[in-house]
């Protein structure tokens, strides 16, 4: 369902973003895979570009073609990384490359953004996420001053306002036919686990517990691919936990089941 597509991935060079790149080349996709390293086996087409950076991201932007079928934005940074460079990475530049490439989109392109299960409490973040609607990239300092985003907070608030992001997002590019939905995983074998297992400690290995493993990223890629594909059509503004299980865990302790 993805032949003769052409499909962007970020963060293809490791991990999830590596994995489905190969997988939707696999389908028939034509891919153009972006990172701000080169990957070691590259898909496709590759552009480097920094998406901490509005210059570097406007200069990517220029290079992509029109009639672009689909959006993976899987690029990310862990939570061991400097609050504003993540805020800067997995939210604030990841709405504006899809804001600004929403013009080269194809009429029924599909968009799909790599959330987490760290976002699951987006409901209780209301107030920081309504104040990041407009956050641009000079903005991100004093905005998670203002709000307290501190340490691992950072990549917390980044997925619960990308899940939001992506529900609000449910019909805005509708006339056109382009969707939004969202993965979130659980616990991903990538070069970046030890980095969530570093910064969560024993609350990592809590959650670890409740898994018969960690996923890995074939475990996601499929459900990335399924989205961005057309058997996905009329599904819209969804966030699909793919996580062993873990979030209906949670749901069911939070809610006494």
């Amino acid at each position: 369902m993805l032949q003769d597509k052409t499909i962007i991935v970020t963060g293809a060079a490791s991990g999830i973003g590596a994995a489905t790149a190969s997988l939707i080349a696999s389908q028939g996709a034509k891919v153009i895979s972006v990172d701000i390293n080169p990957p070691a086996k590259p898909v496709g087409e590759f552009i480097q570009s920094d998406l901490s950076d509005k210059s570097s991201i406007d200069a990517l932007v220029a290079a992509l073609p029109a009639g672009v079928n689909g959006l993976a934005n899987v690029a990310g940074l862990p939570p061991t990384k400097p609050v504003s460079a993540v805020l800067a990475v997995n939210l604030v530049g990841l709405k504006y490359l899809t804001t600004q490439l929403v013009t080269k989109l194809a009429d029924g392109a599909s968009i799909v953004n790599l959330a987490s299960l760290a976002g699951l409490g987006w409901p209780d973040a209301k107030e920081a996420i309504d104040a990041s609607a407009n956050l641009d990239f000079e903005d991100i300092a004093a905005f998670s001053k203002a709000h307290e985003i501190e340490g691992s907070r950072s990549y917390f608030f980044s997925k619960e306002a990308l899940i939001v992001w992506t529900m609000q997002n449910r019909w805005t590019w509708r006339a056109r036919g382009i969707r939004m939905n969202s993965v979130s995983p659980g616990p991903v074998d990538t070069p970046i686990l030890k980095d969530f297992i570093e910064t969560l400690g024993s609350r990592a290995e809590e959650d670890m517990r409740t898994m018969d493993r960690p996923g890995t990223p074939a475990d996601i890629a499929p459900v990335v691919a399924f989205l961005l594909s057309d058997g996905a059509a009329w599904i819209r503004g969804t966030n699909i936990p793919v996580d062993g299980g873990m979030f209906s865990n949670v749901m069911c302790q939070t809610h006494g089941f």
